[in-house]
């Protein structure tokens, strides 16, 4: 969907289809046919944005084949539907059984990271809308932070920098400007926007900046506005904003608030935890919260630290910023609120007595969609958990139902904020009739 800010810049908002798994151009399309329409018919929208989720295999055959990528445009077209982003950050197998770590590899010291990004550009200034001439594609904070040395660090920002020069060449050939934005994530090398203007300094602000993930910001404790300050001071841009809610438990001393965040222990995906704190500390996954165990602290904590130290130019438990300060022993004592890293629909909190991060979600977006300008214009509501919620959708229909009420939602506070819908949602013309073809 588009809104207009009140300072005249379009702004974009979708959400990410990392909440379907597909990785085949045919089955994407087919999820889209299910659940995609579905949400645009239910918001009674001529035109929705989706920030699309490509796994390596696609994105590599779709570069490779512009005409292929074409007639995925015009099936796009033709279905109501735009991309303006794409969600660059799970390589493949993101609905495996079980993911957790596994969604940080391959990192930005592998090859295949910087190779997968390149594509997604190149697939996405092909995909873009006529009227768009710039594009985001979001990303890992560099890697996971456990062995993360400054080996590692060096070679990540060798692949960042050579990619930026084929962002360049890209755009010169193009005309689309496609920015990679890095999102920091709890446990990872840039889990704060602290360590995020560390690591994100000298490099191309044309075409790299940050994915702020509304959710990681929450569990991090991080004030929104005090955030946001702190990246403008650095000239460091907000490319995309991932419009998503954290779960949060204000006494989680009390036992039926361990039974309640009890049934949001599932073995899919990695839910880290934090405790109230500047910094925040914490744990890597709600289990060892509710056990008391693993409190990130003391020589783990540190094990990436010292090398880190020399790749940045810091010492000891500075080189990683908030991050460091992860706890010890006592990391996770019951005496503050905690917040976990579990996707809560924007629009509904879980029962109670757990609530979601919501307010930090209104704060955000207020400081983001401020009255001057805009500090960014691709918004992605992105809740990849609904599979995993303790009372999941029955059915296809429920799941559309709830991204339906999620854009509602966000929409309806973007009105409130200011922002206005155009008159007219109608689609270009679909200028490639042309049957698509799989190219996996």
């Amino acid at each position: 969907m588009r809104l207009r800010h009140r300072g005249g810049d379009l702004v974009h908002l979708a959400y990410c289809t990392n909440v379907h798994p597909a990785e085949d151009l045919h089955g994407i399309l087919a999820q889209l046919d299910t659940y995609a329409v579905a949400v645009r018919d239910h918001l009674g929208a001529d035109r929705l944005g989706i920030g699309l989720w490509l796994a390596h295999r696609v994105a590599a055959g779709l570069a490779a084949d512009p005409d292929a990528t074409l007639r995925l445009r015009a099936e796009l077209t033709r279905r109501g539907l735009e991309v303006v982003t794409l969600n660059g950050f799970p390589y493949e197998g993101f609905h495996q059984p079980v993911v957790k770590h596994a969604v940080y590899r391959p990192d930005w010291s592998e090859r295949a990271r910087p190779e997968h990004t390149a594509n997604l550009a190149r697939v996405l200034a092909l995909l873009l809308p006529d009227d768009v001439t710039t594009g985001s594609v979001s990303t890992l904070p560099f890697g996971w932070r456990t062995g993360w040395t400054g080996e590692h660090q060096d070679r990540a920002r060798r692949h960042v920098d050579a990619l930026g020069r084929e962002l360049a060449e890209l755009r010169h050939r193009t005309g689309r400007t496609i920015k990679v934005a890095f999102e920091p994530e709890p446990g990872c090398v840039v889990e704060t926007t602290a360590q995020a203007v560390r690591h994100l300094q000298g490099t191309d602000p044309d075409h790299f900046g940050l994915c702020l993930d509304i959710c990681h910001l929450a569990v991090a404790f991080e004030d929104p506005r005090t955030a946001l300050a702190r990246l403008a001071r650095a000239g460091i841009e907000v490319v995309k904003a991932q419009v998503s809610c954290a779960l949060h438990a204000e006494t989680p001393a009390d036992p039926e608030v361990r039974r309640a965040l009890g049934a949001f222990d599932e073995p899919r995906f990695l839910h880290q935890t934090r405790r109230a704190g500047t910094p925040a500390p914490g744990v890597d996954d709600l289990p060892e919260a509710l056990a008391g165990a693993g409190a990130l602290g003391g020589a783990e904590a540190l094990a990436g630290a010292e090398a880190l130290g020399g790749a940045e130019g810091l010492a000891g438990t500075e080189a990683l910023g908030g991050a460091e300060g992860l706890g010890g022993a006592e990391a996770l004592n019951s005496d503050a609120p905690w917040r976990s890293h579990f996707h809560i629909p924007v629009h509904a909190d879980p029962a109670p007595p757990l609530t979601s991060t919501r307010p930090v979600l209104q704060e955000t977006l207020a400081a983001l969609l401020a009255p001057d300008r805009p500090r960014t214009t691709h918004l992605e509501v992105e809740t990849y958990t609904w599979s995993v919620l303790p009372e999941p959708p029955r059915d296809e229909k429920e799941l559309a139902a709830g991204i339906a009420a999620e854009l509602d939602w966000t929409r309806r506070e973007l009105l409130a904020l200011g922002l206005t819908e155009p008159t007219t949602e109608t689609m270009p013309p679909d200028p490639t009739p042309h049957p698509i073809r799989s190219s996996s």
